[in-house]
């Protein structure tokens, strides 16, 4: 029986360090995600779940600049944005997909995945 409570006291224990590191990234992932905003005139978001690498949170500044974070999970994901008090959208599409402003950096990066890499000359 002495097995069983230790082995419950230890899971415990787990659980607290396992929440304690989830709220110190979601925290972590807050502060970035505010200086983003901050930068950018203020931010508005929509999150994406990749995986088991964990959740895609999406940027995109009153300016049009736009980012990335990725949480390791789902819910550090939503935890990190409501502190950081943006709006979020469920998906990435009308108005919102409308604002992101892409340069020239980008254009070349994706004309270049579709022909094998972005060009170095001019």
């Amino acid at each position: 029986m002495a097995d069983t409570a230790d082995t419950a006291e230890t899971q415990q224990v787990h659980d607290r360090k396992q929440a304690a590191r989830a709220e110190r990234r979601a925290a972590r992932l807050a502060k970035q995600i505010g200086a983003f905003a901050k930068a950018h005139g203020g931010a508005e978001g929509q999150l994406a779940y990749i995986g088991q690498m964990g959740t895609r949170i999406v940027l995109v500044g009153e300016d049009g600049g736009w980012g990335d974070l990725v949480a390791p999970s789902y819910a550090v994901a939503e935890k990190a944005t409501a502190k950081a008090g943006i709006t979020m959208h469920e998906s990435f599409d009308g108005e919102f997909a409308a604002k992101v402003r892409t340069g020239p950096y980008e254009w070349t990066r994706m004309a270049g995945i579709q022909v094998g890499g972005p060009s170095d000359k001019g």
